[in-house]
C-alpha cells in the first residue's frame, strides 16, 4: 500500500517529492486554487471550524479521518488506489496488453478531453451549491454541504494532477481553464449543461446529490476500467468518496419525505403546505426536473465517440470486468429507445454505438432503487402516492427526443400542450418560491428546520446534537 505524504506542501501518494518539476507545476497551481476557492467557494463559512473527514489512506478500511478544520485550511490532496503491477486492458482493441503507465501518443488528445470534462464538473458543483450555508436546515446539513464541497475540490486535484503529470504544456493551460470557467457565466460557463444550472435551495442540492452525483459514480466507474492506469487509479479513489454525496441525497431526500408524511399525519391532510412542509406532488416535480436535466448527461443514445473510446481502451462500461462476453463488442447489439412513427420502439442497435444508452440503463436501474426506498416509507404510513421516475424521454434536451415532449408518463404531446402543462411536471417559478420560503437556517446543535426530519444517526458515530460546525 502506497503512505500518504502528508509532510509535503500538497499531500499526496504519488511521491511528489522525487519528481521536482511536477511539484514546483503543481504548487504554483494551489495558490490560484485558494483563490478560486476564495472567490466562489462555500459563502460565509470560511473561518468555522467544519467538522470534516480527510482522506489518510487509499485503504478501503478506515481511510478518513475526522476532525475540526477550517475549509482553506483543508489538505486537498492527490491520492490513487494502489497500483496492479498486472493489471491489463480489459476491453477494445488493445484487449490483455498491460496497462499503459504513460499517455498513449495516438490518443492523447482524446484522453486529455475527457479528463478535462470530467475535472470541469468537480469546481463546477461547488459554484453551484455556493449559497446554501445561508439556508442550511441544521448544523448536520451544513457539515454534510461542506464535506460535498471539499470533495468535489480534491476530486479537482485528482484532475489536475493527471494533466500536470502527463499532458505537458496543453495539460497545465487546461488547469488553468478550470479554474477561469465559472457554472452559469454566459461567457465562460462550465462545459456541461447540468452543471450550468442553478441550485438555489437545499430540495435542489439534495436532488442534485441524488440524480447528479449519482452520473458521477457511472462516469468515474466507466474511466475507472481505462488503460491508462493513472486515469483508473485516480477515479477508483474517488469513487470511494463520491459515495458519501449519495448518501447524502437519498437520505436528504428520504428525510424530507418523513417530514411530509409527519404532517400529513398530524394534521390529517395531503397539502401540508400551511404547515411549512413539502408536498409529495412537488417533490415529484423537483425529482422529473434533476432526474430529467442528470439522464442528459449521458450523452446522445447512439454515439462515435463512445464507440471510439471504448475500442481504443480509454473508458469503459460499468462493472467491465464483470459482464460476460467479448468486451470488443464488434458484433454485440444493444436495446435502444427509438421514435418511430410517432411511438415509442425498442430497437437492437450496435452495442459500440449503444454505449451511452447502455451507461444509462445502469443508472436509470440505480435511480429506481432509492425511489423503491422512499415509496416504502410512504407505503408504511398509509398513503396512497408513488414517487415515480419520468419517462426517459421526458423534458430532454440531448439526444433524440430533445426535438419532442412527451408526459412523465411517455404520451406524446404538441409543443402547445406542454407550454400549457409543463407547470404540472416541473417546478414552476411559485413553486420554487414557496421552497425558498422555507429555507430558513437553523444553526442550533440538534434543531431541524419544520421542513425536514432529523436523521437517524450522527457523522462517524457522533450525536445528531453534536456541534457540526462552530461559530464561536
Amino acid at each position: 500500500m502506497m503512505a500518504i505524504d502528508y509532510v509535503n506542501k500538497i499531500p499526496n501518494n504519488v511521491d511528489l517529492s522525487d519528481n521536482r518539476r511536477l511539484q514546483r507545476a503543481l504548487e504554483a497551481w494551489q495558490p490560484n486554487f485558494l483563490s478560486w476557492w476564495d472567490d466562489i467557494g462555500p459563502l460565509g463559512f470560511q473561518q468555522k471550524d467544519v467538522y470534516l473527514r480527510t482522506a489518510t489512506s487509499v485503504d478501503a478500511k478506515g481511510w478518513a479521518h475526522f476532525d475540526y478544520v477550517k475549509m482553506p485550511d483543508y489538505r486537498w490532496g492527490i491520492f490513487l488506489a494502489d497500483r496492479n503491477p498486472d493489471r491489463q486492458i480489459n476491453f477494445g482493441d488493445h484487449k490483455g496488453e498491460p496497462a499503459w503507465q504513460e499517455v498513449p501518443g495516438e490518443y492523447r488528445g482524446v484522453l486529455r478531453r475527457l479528463i478535462v470534462t470530467q475535472g470541469d464538473t468537480e469546481p463546477a458543483s461547488v459554484e453551484q451549491q455556493r449559497l446554501l450555508g445561508a439556508t442550511a436546515p441544521s448544523l448536520y446539513d451544513l457539515r454534510n454541504l461542506f464535506q460535498v464541497n471539499v470533495e468535489e475540490g480534491r476530486h479537482l486535484w485528482a484532475m489536475v494532477y493527471l494533466l500536470h503529470a502527463h499532458f505537458g504544456r496543453d495539460g497545465r493551460e487546461e488547469a488553468e481553464a478550470l479554474l477561469e470557467r465559472r457554472s452559469g457565466d454566459e461567457d465562460k460557463p462550465r462545459i456541461l449543461g447540468a452543471f450550468n444550472e442553478k441550485t438555489p435551495d437545499w430540495l435542489s442540492f439534495f436532488m442534485f446529490t441524488y440524480f447528479t452525483d449519482r452520473d458521477g459514480k457511472y462516469q468515474l466507474a466507466s474511466l475507472a476500467e481505462s488503460g491508462f492506469d493513472p486515469l483508473s487509479r485516480t477515479c477508483r479513489f474517488m469513487l470511494t468518496e463520491e459515495a458519501h454525496h449519495m448518501f447524502v441525497g437519498e437520505t436528504g431526500i428520504g428525510r424530507v419525505i418523513d417530514r411530509t408524511l409527519e404532517l400529513m399525519k398530524e394534521h390529517d391532510t395531503d397539502d401540508v403546505s400551511p404547515f411549512g412542509g413539502v408536498n409529495l406532488p412537488l417533490l415529484q416535480k423537483y425529482l422529473n426536473f434533476h432526474f430529467s436535466v442528470s439522464v442528459d448527461l449521458f450523452g446522445s443514445e447512439l454515439s462515435t465517440n463512445a464507440a471510439n473510446y471504448y475500442t481504443m481502451g480509454l473508458k469503459g462500461r460499468f462493472e467491465e470486468t464483470r459482464k460476460d462476453d467479448d468486451h470488443l463488442l464488434k458484433d454485440a447489439s444493444h436495446e435502444v429507445m427509438h421514435l418511430e412513427d410517432g411511438r415509442f420502439v425498442m430497437r437492437d442497435d450496435p452495442a459500440l454505438q449503444a454505449l451511452n444508452e447502455a451507461l444509462r440503463d445502469d443508472y436509470v436501474l440505480d435511480c429506481q432503487r432509492g425511489v423503491d426506498r422512499w415509496n416504502k416509507a410512504i407505503a408504511k404510513a398509509g398513503v396512497d402516492f408513488r414517487l415515480k421516475l419520468p419517462h426517459r424521454a421526458f423534458h430532454r434536451q440531448i439526444g433524440q427526443f430533445a426535438s419532442i415532449h412527451c408526459t412523465p408518463e411517455g404520451k406524446l404531446i404538441p409543443t402547445e400542450e406542454w407550454n400549457a402543462r409543463c407547470h404540472e411536471w416541473l417546478p414552476t417559478d411559485e413553486d420554487q418560491k414557496y421552497v425558498e420560503s422555507l429555507m430558513k437556517p437553523v444553526y442550533e446543535p440538534g434543531k431541524f428546520a419544520a421542513w425536514i426530519a432529523p436523521p437517524r444517526r450522527g457523522i462517524n458515530g457522533r450525536p445528531i446534537d453534536f456541534e457540526y460546525v462552530r461559530f464561536n
